[in-house]
Formats: C-alpha cells, structure tokens, sequence
C-alpha cells in the first residue's frame, strides 16, 4: 500500500505537469518506488519527461513509472459489463445505436477511471508515492467531487433499483446475453471503490494537494478560488509553488520593467494570502523545460534539501464539536465573502453554495434531529451551530 498520494493542480498553463514530473523525479531518487500519472486529457506528462507513456504504467528510471489515463482504455478494462448496461438503458429511451455508444462514455468516466487506477495502485505494494498530474483546476474540483457525486447520485437515484436489475436483468441476460445485473453490481462497485479513494484522497496524513501558481494576477485569483473549494470539499493543500519567477536584475531592462514590478507586488500578495502554507519558488529557467535532467533542477529548485514526499502544512478543514446542547460545525474557508455564501439544511444533507460552486454534506445521521440556528465566517473559518428542533425556527446570521 502506498503511503503517499500527491496531487498538483493549477490554472492551464502554469507547469503542473513540470512541477510533478519534477517531485516524481526527486522521489525515485530519493528512493521512493514512484508512480506519476497524467489524469488531464490533454496529456502533456510524456512531452514534459520526453518518454513515450502509454495507458498501463512505463518505467522512466529506476524505482520511477510513468501513466497516461486513457478512458477508453479504462472502459474495456474495467467497465464491460457496466457498458452493457448503460447501451440498454439508453436504447430504452429510444436512443440511436450509434448516439448510445458515445453516450455510454457518459460525463465524469474520464475522472472516474483515473481514481480507480489511483485506488488500484494505492492499495498494491508496487509504489511507495503515487503523483497525480491532474487537469486544470476546474476539472480537478470534478475529479476530487466524482466520489462523492455519484454516492449522492447512487443513493437518490436508484434507491429501490438493486432488486429490480438483480432479478429481472438475471433474465435478460440468460434471453439476450446482455450482462444487466452483472453491469449493475460492478457499478455498485465502482461506486464503492469511489467512496474508498476518497478516504485515503481526504486523509491528510495521505494525501496532499500542492498548487501550482505563476505571478499573474488571473493565475492568483484561480489559485485563491481552489483552495476556497479544495477546503470546503475537505481537501488538504500542504504547499503553494510559484514557478516561472523572472529575476529582479530584469527591472534594469526597460521592457522588462514593469512586469517586474508588477511580478513583485504578486509575490508580496501570495505570501501574505496563503499562509501559513509553505510556498516554494521556482526561477525561470530561460528555456523549455522537458527531459529528466531539466526537471531534475526544478525538482531541486522547488524543495531544496527537504523530503518532497513529506507533508509540509497539515489543519483540520472540517470539524464537529459538541458545546451544551448544540452541535458546531467548523469548516475552514479562506478568501469567501459573507455576501457569496448561503447554508442550508435538507434533511441529513448540508448544502454550501459558494458563488457556482456546491457542496453536499452527508451530515451525521443524528444531526437530521437538529436544526442550523446560526452561522458565523470569521477567521476564515465558517461555524455552523445546530440546535435541537423545537417547531420552525428562522435561519439567521
């Protein structure tokens, strides 16, 4: 079982794909029995480590593999039967044979099969550090979500359907050789297996995300909102990485000057919004960076002589502590303006909208005996208090 899990996320175009490849390299070196793979579509890990990678694990060097998820590779190694199912279901609807085999690669598999590598790898003794170089930060709050979404979606939308596809889908199989109840108990696994990595990716001790940032004002503001939403879905971000910094020498060069300047006051403005989390700088190296020996100078250059596999900030971002008669919900929420934030309560389920972005809580099912009575973001913490119910009680701040 591997004991480490890293994840390094970022605006497109940042050099997450450098930055991992790069802690990938210093790993094996250092050691560590390594496994790096590229979750983000458009795959860049083989063009950065300038090695062919395919969609089963290659080794790079000594104790470091390399992958590139394929998903419909994926597919047809883990989902046939689910396939199957997924082809009747939509030729129910009345769907085109041809609209349904596109379809059955549905929004979300992509994600979904890059964490069940990751939990096939994880619980193998093949790999010490697994490194995923995931896709933009936007998809990456997808892949982080997907397990928790689909046990939402499993538990809403198919409460009373295990039985039905168990029994019925027995028959159609033995009529038409459509694999109905098999597609359905593999997607309760897959299911499974989701709700598991997503154990091991919210365990802080486990798993660690790192955010990859340039000096740019767009690239700060996207790095702020992930960590907003990173701690809100209950992620743990040890280190910031801000790579591609210009040398100040640069200023003396008029046409230079000013994006100095401005690279300056963007730095100043990293430090003092993400600490105390550590935050790592990379210079420009003044050419494109790709090849195990370039890397290996980032991979230098970003953790110096420390252990790249260790965990550099560690905070509890979801708590619950009991005071009297009343339940507090603690969650640690940087960067969030009380205006763009609502709460709400539905049942056992918590729902936080910040902006367009949404969670789900599965509160505790004792909570679903409580109410929220107020809510507190301060500190850059959010508090939620919950009281007994006592008849209809107003949500106030």
């Amino acid at each position: 079982m591997a004991s480490r899990v890293l994840l390094f996320t970022g605006k497109g175009g940042v050099g997450k794909t450098t930055c991992a490849a790069a802690t990938a390299i210093r790993a094996a070196r250092s050691g560590y029995r390594t496994l790096v793979m590229s979750s983000d579509p458009a795959h860049s890990l083989s063009d950065a480590l300038n090695h062919p990678i395919g969609p089963e694990p290659v080794e790079i060097l000594p104790r470091l593999h390399a992958q590139e998820v394929d998903l419909y590779y994926s597919m047809k190694k883990y989902w046939g039967n689910i396939r199957d199912l997924l082809l009747m279901v939509f030729k129910w609807q009345g769907v085109h044979d041809i609209a349904a085999e596109e379809l059955a690669a549905i929004p979300g598999m992509g994600e979904a099969s890059a964490l069940l590598w990751l939990d096939l790898f994880y619980h193998s003794d093949e790999y010490d550090l697994i490194i995923v170089d995931s896709a933009p930060t936007g998809e990456t709050l997808t892949f982080l979500t997907l397990p928790q979404v689909t046990e939402w979606w499993l538990t809403k939308a198919f409460p009373f359907q295990s039985l039905i596809f168990q029994t019925v889908g027995f028959g159609i199989r033995k009529t038409t050789g459509i694999p109905l109840d098999k597609g359905y108990r593999e997607l309760k696994e897959l299911f499974e297996k989701l709700r598991n990595i997503h154990s091991v990716l919210s365990d802080s001790q486990i798993s660690s995300v790192r955010l990859v940032m340039n000096p740019e004002k767009m690239v700060i503001q996207e790095a702020k909102r992930a960590f907003t939403y990173l701690q809100l879905y209950g992620y743990g971000v040890d280190a910031v990485i801000v790579n591609r910094i210009f040398p100040d020498e640069l200023q003396e060069n008029p046409q230079w000057a000013r994006y100095i300047q401005a690279q300056s006051q963007y730095l100043t403005e990293i430090e003092s919004s993400f600490s105390p989390l550590p935050i790592f700088k990379v210079p420009h190296l003044r050419e494109e960076v790709f090849g195990v020996d370039l890397l290996e100078t980032v991979g230098q250059q970003i953790y110096g002589d420390a252990d790249p596999t260790q965990v550099f900030y560690n905070e509890p971002t979801y708590q619950i502590v009991k005071n009297d008669r009343q339940f507090e919900l603690v969650i640690r929420l940087p960067f969030v303006q009380e205006e763009d934030l609502q709460v709400n309560q539905f049942g056992d389920e918590l729902v936080i909208q910040i902006q367009n972005q949404r969670r789900n809580y599965f509160l505790p099912r004792f909570l679903e005996y409580y109410q929220i009575n107020h809510y507190e973001l301060a500190e850059n913490k959010l508090r939620i208090f919950f009281v007994e119910r006592s008849g209809e009680q107003q949500l106030s701040r």
